[in-house]
């Protein structure tokens, strides 16, 4: 072959591979090697040179420079030496040749085989090394072919093919053979057969990908995309946050009249994109992803038994816009914020205030009434004791007083103490306590005061507890009157409880007690419980017209 025959089949071989030409002539040199052991014995010192130039193949052995030669395979006499390296010494090692006559003839096809072997791996190991390094990017691929069993689409990435499989396909997409596909590049594994290179559309990293391409302000750092949570083919938030104070983030993305949104929209096959404001707020970030849903208060409780969870307020007609079809937009909301966010009307909101009102004072009355009867019964004990100490009794007296004690501790319970039953109890007199059961009705108790929703303070998300009549009290213990006579009309009975409820425990979380004053559908500042008493008493009006 002439040296310009040999260059230009090089060159286009490694044009035709995408390969560089040392990587070829190595691959060459090996297969060369490998077809010489094979015909002529192998050699562990043997090695093929070839001339890039001219394209011909010569090879060489490693051989020591001794006196007396033993092996000629592996030595060779010093005079013989000479001849080759005039500078040659004995212990040296000269590199003779042993190129066979047609060698180069014999060899290429014999190691025809060899030589497209070493280029394939060297042209698979190419592919694998420049999609590693694109891992996390997006690429554009052609259908080469779809298995209608396992739904398995193949792509084509030019030098390389890609696997899309169902799970990382768009519900909503139907492909056909040729179609071009914009594919997310999330994997890639070496494999003997080569690199298996896996892609998806399904991927959030997909729309940041899509939305940097898209919005320079994203691309330069401008706006910061934090959050993102995607059902896809269906719908996706993203939000967002600008570093500059200038910057719109939120109009940034959209574009002027959408465009910028309506491409990712066009490239996602319709699926809806909101983008929405990202706040340090933790409540406004919550009322922002709700977006579009107008939302009037937000309740957070990072402790509550199911996790952290956000209480959403909105009007009345706003209701079904927060929630969604199917609850796609509260979803949505809870996996880009990360609260689980119960949404509750203005309305059901406020009812719930009040029958958290109403529970919160009768169990007040409740603990009145049981802070009564043990004062009773505790001014008879001590008058007891005293008896029994002035007779000298000490077994009575030990057992009154470990009575005393019981009862001081029980009543320093109610009254939310450590243990301690308050100081002006202990001091009151034995004689005043039968004066206090006599004129019951002339004393204030907390408990026959009306309640003010405005004092209360339910927890931040209290559950719906049914309204009940009066609950049994102990003997010899006052009942207090209702909290109103328009709501004891629409009571309902409930279970009367036989456990002690302990005094709760002042707590700074958010109540939905805030919401008594808010706004209607119509902005206009309403007082709601005066419009759940309204509606009460409508109610019992229809009862009565249906009877």
């Amino acid at each position: 072959m002439r040296t310009s025959e040999f260059m230009m089949a090089l060159n286009a071989l490694c044009h035709e591979r995408d390969l560089p030409k040392e990587i070829v002539i190595q691959a060459i040199e090996t297969a060369l090697l490998t077809a010489y052991k094979r015909d002529y014995g192998a050699i562990h010192n043997a090695t093929v040179s070839l001339d890039p130039v001219t394209g011909q193949a010569r090879v060489f052995v490693e051989k020591e420079v001794v006196e007396e030669v033993y092996d000629a395979r592996t030595e060779i006499a010093l005079e013989d030496a000479r001849h080759i390296d005039p500078n040659a010494q004995l212990g040296d090692v000269v590199r003779v040749e042993i190129t066979p006559r047609d060698f180069g003839r014999i060899a290429a096809q014999t190691a025809k085989q060899v030589i497209l072997q070493k280029i394939r791996e060297a042209e698979r190991d190419r592919v694998y090394t420049d999609f590693v390094n694109r891992e996390g990017e997006i690429v554009m691929g052609s259908v080469q072919s779809i298995d209608p069993h396992t739904g398995l689409v193949r792509l084509s990435l030019g030098r390389a093919e890609a696997l899309l499989s169902r799970q990382d396909q768009i519900p909503t997409e139907r492909y056909r053979i040729g179609q071009r596909l914009r594919v997310y590049v999330y994997n890639v594994v070496r494999t003997p057969r080569g690199p298996n290179i896996y892609v998806s559309r399904t991927r959030r990293e997909m729309l940041r990908r899509l939305l940097e391409l898209e919005v320079p302000e994203i691309a330069n750092g401008t706006v910061e995309i934090r959050a993102i949570a995607r059902e896809p083919g269906a719908r996706s938030k993203v939000a967002v946050w600008s570093t500059h104070p200038g910057v719109d983030p939120v109009g940034a993305c959209v574009g002027m009249k959408g465009i910028r949104i309506q491409n990712i929209v066009n490239e996602l096959s319709g699926e809806k994109i909101d983008v929405v404001q990202w706040s340090p707020d933790e409540a406004q970030f919550v009322a922002n992803a709700l977006s579009p849903a107008k939302v009037l208060k937000v309740f957070l409780d990072p402790e509550h038994p199911e996790g952290k969870t956000a209480i959403v307020i909105v009007p009345d007609k706003q209701l079904s816009l927060a929630i969604g079809k199917e609850g796609q937009n509260a979803r949505l909301a809870a996996k880009l914020t990360g609260w689980r966010i119960d949404i509750k009307s203005a309305s059901e909101a406020a009812e719930e205030v009040l029958r958290l009102t109403e529970r919160e004072a009768r169990r007040k009355a409740e603990e009145e009434a049981r802070r009564r009867e043990y004062e009773r019964k505790l001014a008879e004990a001590r008058a007891l004791l005293a008896q029994a100490e002035q007779a000298e009794q000490s077994e009575q007296a030990a057992a009154l007083q470990e009575e005393v004690e019981e009862l001081e501790f029980e009543i320093a319970t109610i009254s939310g103490q450590d243990g301690e039953a308050p100081a002006d109890r202990q001091a009151e007199p034995q004689a005043a306590e039968p004066q206090a059961q006599a004129q019951p009705e002339k004393e204030a108790s907390p408990a026959q005061e009306e309640p003010s929703p405005a004092d209360e303070t339910p927890t931040a998300q209290p559950e719906p507890v049914a309204a009940s009549t009066a609950p049994a009290k102990p003997a010899g213990a006052e009942t207090p009157p209702p909290a109103s006579e328009a709501d004891v009309d629409d009571e309902e009975p409930e279970e009367e409880d036989d456990e002690i409820v302990p005094a709760r425990k002042p707590s700074d979380k958010p109540s939905l007690i805030d919401l008594v004053y808010t706004l209607n559908d119509r902005g206009e500042q309403v007082d709601l419980e005066d419009e759940i008493r309204a509606r009460r008493k409508a109610r019992r009006k229809g009862k009565k017209k249906r009877r």
